[in-house]
């Protein structure tokens, strides 16, 4: 929910989506903080703090403030898969015919690396079924993995065949 509030007593919470590391005063987080009566830059500046690391990506973002004493914490969320597989493959976007103009190609590895860090956020309780998850995402953004149709990846995964990397994340 983009620049919603919720009442949390004498805290108040603003969640937004922000691009990483670029978070201004501008909507959503200005019109959202400002009746508050908090710092909005003093906020901005500490998003783009946390969410360096996620430059160019959408995080979502929580700020909850206390109304009292105008202080206030930042929390970071995970960004979406696609946004994650996209800086990984390189590309801008996901493919807009994915059977017949795959964007990228990534290895087994990076899909276990972006499954572990979704996996937090995930309904997903195994690794197995978050890369499960991811190669999905593969599918239809058209990104290959080891050169292939992430299905194939996908059947490979439920046989075994990528166990030994499974199991030692």
């Amino acid at each position: 929910m983009e620049g919603g509030k919720e009442n949390l007593g004498e805290q108040k919470t603003v969640m937004a989506l922000i691009v990483g590391g670029e978070a201004n005063a501008g909507p959503p987080l200005g019109p959202a903080l400002g009746p508050l009566g908090v710092n909005v830059m003093a906020i901005v500046k500490k998003i783009n703090e946390v969410t360096a690391n996620y430059k160019g990506m959408r995080v979502p973002v929580k700020i909850t403030v206390d109304t009292e004493t105008k202080s206030f914490e930042v929390e970071v969320g995970t960004p979406t898969t696609s946004a994650l597989l996209v800086k990984e493959a390189g590309v801008e976007k996901g493919s807009g015919n994915p059977k017949a103009n795959p964007v990228g190609n990534l290895s087994m590895r990076q899909i276990v690396s972006i499954a572990s860090v979704k996996l937090v956020d995930s309904y997903a309780s195994k690794l197995k079924s978050a890369v499960k998850e991811v190669l999905g995402s593969c599918v239809s953004m058209g990104i290959k993995v080891e050169n292939r149709d992430p299905r194939e990846v996908l059947k490979e995964v439920d046989g075994g065949r990528w166990d030994d990397i499974l199991s030692s994340r």
